[in-house]
């Protein structure tokens, strides 16, 4: 079964918020800041240790 990556991040997502219940200002601040490291240049030093 192949399930699209959006989905799965979705899903996970939800799950995380519902059960640990992260305040929102945290939420934002994990998403702008994955926002801003994938347009910087730490990019592919990052890439290569996730791979």
């Amino acid at each position: 079964m192949d399930v699209p990556l959006w989905l799965a991040l979705l899903a996970v997502g939800y799950l995380g918020v519902k059960l640990i219940r992260p305040p929102l200002w945290l939420i934002a601040v994990i998403l702008l800041g994955g926002f801003l490291l994938a347009d910087s240049v730490l990019a592919p030093v990052i890439d290569g240790f996730v791979k």
